[in-house]
Order: structure tokens, then sequence, then C-alpha cells
């Protein structure tokens, strides 16, 4: 039976958490949605899950990570992420407005294991968010966290 993971999210627009909750909703994924409003936030919330006497929960599935957040940004994020043998295999899907080829080049030589523009289309980014739930979250086999 697969265990039922939380997903993550990171980022700092109160209007975007709002709609990718929503959207991961319509989706019916019976997952936690974990909020963070920033990288330090993020960090923090997995600092505290770090070892398996400590969670009260299993680990998350995925984390939604926008890039432009406030004290901690994206990057930094990913690059704690991969440096730690307990997170190096979380799934980390960015999820941000840049195109650029900078932004996209250095999230994936930071480890990122996909790179999603927002839409802006309101209807195509719920559809988008919806997607990247339903993959991440019930399709998609993660590797064990280290303990």
């Amino acid at each position: 039976m697969k265990i039922l993971r939380p997903i993550l999210i990171a980022d700092d627009n109160p209007a975007d958490i709002e709609l990718m909750t929503a959207a991961l909703r319509a989706m019916n994924l019976p997952n936690e949605i974990v909020v963070a409003t920033d990288g330090s936030e993020a960090l923090d919330y997995l600092r505290a899950h770090a070892t398996p006497a400590s969670r009260v929960q299993p680990p998350p599935g995925v984390l939604l990570l926008d890039l432009k957040m406030p004290r901690v940004d994206g990057f930094a994020v990913l690059r704690a992420l991969r440096a730690d043998p307990v997170w190096r295999h979380l799934p980390v899907v960015v999820l941000t407005s840049s195109q650029q080829e900078r932004d996209i080049a250095e999230s994936y030589d930071s480890g990122t294991n996909a790179y999603v523009v927002k839409p802006v289309d309101f209807q195509e980014f719920l559809s988008t968010v919806g997607q990247l739930g339903r993959f991440w979250a019930s399709l998609n086999q993660p590797a064990e966290c280290a303990s």
C-alpha cells in the first residue's frame, strides 16, 4: 500500500498559494497540503521532519517550489536539499513565473526534478497545478528519505 505523503508548497504569493491549494483539492487528492511562505520556512519544516523519530507524518512526496522568495530563495532551498543526505531524493518541482534561461539552467544544475512556468490563464494554472499534484503525489514512486 502506498504511503500518503504531504505536498509541500513553498511560495510567497498568497494568491498563488490559494490557487494551488484549490487546484490540488479539485483533483480530490487526499494528501495534506503544507504551506511555507518562503524558503526558510520550507527548510525549517523539512529539518523538523528529518528523522523518523521526529516525524508525525510521512515526509513530503513533492515540494512545489517558487524561485523568487524573500529570505531564502528557491535556488538556496534546492542546493540545501541536494546537499542533505536525508532530502537529496525529495522530488522538487520548480513552479515559477520566470522563463529566463539562466533560471531554468540554474534550477536543473541545483537539482530540480522539473521546471514549470506558472500559466497566466486562470484555468490553465489550475489545470497545470492539478496535473502536477496528481503525478507527483499519486503516480510517482519516491525514494525513501534517509534516516
